[in-house]
């Protein structure tokens, strides 16, 4: 039997020192487990494993090395790949192969994790984010993110899954980063490049269910999947059942490889209310204390999805939470697509997109606390007003919402220019944790569509229920435009989906907006602190409102947010735009300026009256007003 200690994972191949390397795997529904070794180093060589307690099987051997592909055979019948492989060259239906993890060099030893101070986060898809679709191909994009101020990419799901191109929510191989980006020294290569630019790297997983092709989990164990739960996708992991130790075992520690083995500097982890576990500790707290112990001192980040709006996540785990930085905030989306586009079909049917619903976004975090909510015919949310707001995670554009539209349309595309560079201010300036999609920099023109490449009889089932989905908003359920909407699986449906980087040279006006805006938030003394509890709102108009940062010292900050038509704001009894004693305001931003592809707008706040013209957002920062002497 292997010494464990001499391991860095339970599960996996992985080198001990320069001769050996160690096998383990968990597979108590076999008595007997055999390693072969199919090709490259050691390519005939099979040895039995020996038994463990708890249904583990393990053997170190010196017969094998890097780059041998190997499977496991189960009571001398069916052979598998290992389910904590690191890499699937042939993807999940193939072969694993050894990885040496070891034998990267980091050059980052002063790399002390994300700064969280005023962090901006940019989503990205490794496969659409260049033409390429590779983690080389993005390495080379990366001083163009540092150029606007992203601090922290978030990386969608690279865990392997089958086909030749997908989301990757339908993972199945979890220690795997899928063979279509490249190898794992790759992600590696990536992780590094982008802490020399410091930039903090997070890695989205999906913890709460396996893809419905490639998984060869069974075989091993039918306890991997609960027997009480159901997700929206199909069968949940089994965390709390019986047989559930080594599966969260499994979970766990596939958690701390990504930081330990990739350096990654955090998670963002999908669909957390369909991670059930009604034990204690639950398993998401277990995987935030992994993340935590394996960065080594270095600073994290774990965010995630929950569509309840469930605080609970956000609770210190001294206090029975599960210890997460921040959750991602539909309510923010939800409330400014409406004020935006003035639609609220499906989902947005709850949010009017008022100047009100947006200040209280923006002071309180989520707006639906415990209120009823109508679309899904219940109550939705928990109080969060004790929340600072930087730990809610605000956007104008993710992939599901991009998606949701049908034809993959971004923003920009539905919103006239002007107000969506009035709204843009407000998520960039605003105190919740901003988060951008690929290409929202430049107002990328090309979609961001759903695609999923599946053998013909799983990939009908995709569209069917695709199109089922998209049948909420009425412009989709009639029977002509179901036929109109694009195929996940056609091929042409993820290329068109592909960033033009040729874009970002012609929209330097938009580029411009972003860099500035975000470089004045963090260097703004009074914006950087991220202060909802000194915010103060008021309503000016259906679609103008204010934003005030109260200080102690008369350096406050006010902005002015109009999504709607010009405002004459006369007589002004709003005594939040009255600047403080002794000064007067000054216009430090102007989303509306020609330097940024508006028409250019007069002073806002002039001796008599405050005109506030249509979608434009303004900064202003208070002066002192110089007496001339007579």
């Amino acid at each position: 039997m292997e010494t464990e200690a001499k391991r860095r994972f339970p599960i996996g191949a992985e080198r001990l020192d320069d001769n050996t390397f160690s096998f383990r795997v968990w597979a108590p529904k076999a008595s007997l487990v055999e390693l072969l070794i199919e090709s490259g180093p050691g390519a005939g060589y099979a040895v039995a494993l020996e038994a463990e307690p708890l249904g583990y099987h393990s053997v170190v051997t010196a017969e094998v090395e890097a780059g041998s592909i190997y499977q496991y055979r189960l009571d001398r019948g069916a052979a598998y790949p290992d389910p904590a492989s690191r890499f699937q060259p042939q993807g999940p239906h193939g072969p694993s192969m050894v990885i040496d993890a070891t034998a990267f060099e980091w050059h980052d030893p002063d790399w002390r994790g994300p700064d969280l101070t005023r962090p901006v986060i940019y989503e990205m898809h490794i496969g659409t984010f260049t033409p390429e679709g590779t983690f080389a191909a993005a390495q080379e994009k990366l001083p163009l993110l540092a150029d606007i101020g992203v601090s922290i990419i978030e990386i969608m799901p690279i865990a392997d899954f089958a086909g030749r191109f997908g989301w990757g929510y339908d993972g199945v191989d979890l220690f795997a980063p899928t063979r279509l980006y490249g190898m794992p020294a790759d992600v590696r290569r990536f992780v590094q490049r982008a802490h020399q630019l410091g930039i903090a790297v997070i890695l989205d997983v999906v913890y709460n269910h396996f893809g419905p092709d490639g998984s060869y989990l069974r075989p091993f164990s039918d306890t991997y999947f609960s027997t009480k739960h159901r997700t929206d996708w199909g069968e949940a992991v089994n965390f709390d059942g019986p047989g559930s130790g080594p599966v969260r075992e499994f979970f766990i520690a596939n958690a701390g490889y990504w930081i330990e083995e990739f350096h990654m500097d955090g998670l963002r982890v999908d669909a957390t209310q369909n991670v059930y576990d009604d034990s204690s500790p639950h398993i998401l707290a277990e995987i935030t204390d992994e993340v935590r112990r394996r960065a080594h001192g270095r600073a994290t980040f774990v965010t995630g999805e929950n569509e309840p709006q469930d605080v609970r996540l956000l609770a210190d785990r001294r206090d029975g939470g599960m210890g997460f930085d921040a959750l991602w905030n539909d309510d923010f989306h939800h409330a400014a697509r409406v004020a935006v586009t003035g639609r609220r079909d499906a989902y947005y049917v709850d949010y009017t997109g008022s100047a009100q619903e947006l200040i209280s976004a923006c002071k309180w975090g989520y707006l639906y606390q415990g209120q009823y909510y109508s679309w899904q015919r219940k109550h939705r949310g928990t109080p969060a007003f004790h929340i600072p707001a930087s730990r809610f995670v605000d956007y104008l554009q993710n992939h599901d919402q991009i998606a949701n539209s049908g034809r993959g349309e971004r923003l920009h595309q539905i919103a006239s220019p002007p107000t969506m560079r009035a709204v843009t201010a407000l998520l960039l300036l605003g105190p919740a944790t901003p988060l951008l999609f690929q290409g929202q920099e430049f107002a990328a023109s090309t979609p961001f569509l759903y695609f999923a490449d599946h053998k013909p009889e799983l990939a009908a089932l995709v569209r069917e229920g695709r199109h089922a989905f998209l049948a909420q908003f009425p412009g989709m359920a009639r029977h002509e435009t179901r036929g109109s909407l694009p195929d996940p699986g056609d091929c042409d449906t993820f290329n068109a989906s592909k960033l033009r980087w040729e874009e970002r040279e012609a929209n330097t006006p938009i580029l411009a907006l972003h860099r500035d805006l975000i470089r004045l938030s963090r260097e703004d003394p009074v914006l950087v602190q991220r202060r909802a509890d000194r915010m103060a709102g008021a309503v000016l108009s259906d679609m103008c409102f204010l934003l005030r940062h109260l200080t102690e010292n008369s350096e406050d900050r006010l902005l002015i947010v109009n999504l709607g038509a010009d405002v004459f704001y006369t007589p002004s009894p709003e005594p939040l735009l009255a600047p403080p004693a002794g000064r007067r305001w000054r216009v430090v931003v102007n989303t509306n300026d020609w330097c940024y592809g508006g028409t250019g707008t007069p002073d806002v706040g002039a001796r008599e009256e405050w005109r506030i013209p249509a979608e434009t957002t303004v900064l202003l920062v208070p002066e002192p007003v110089i007496e001339m002497a007579l």
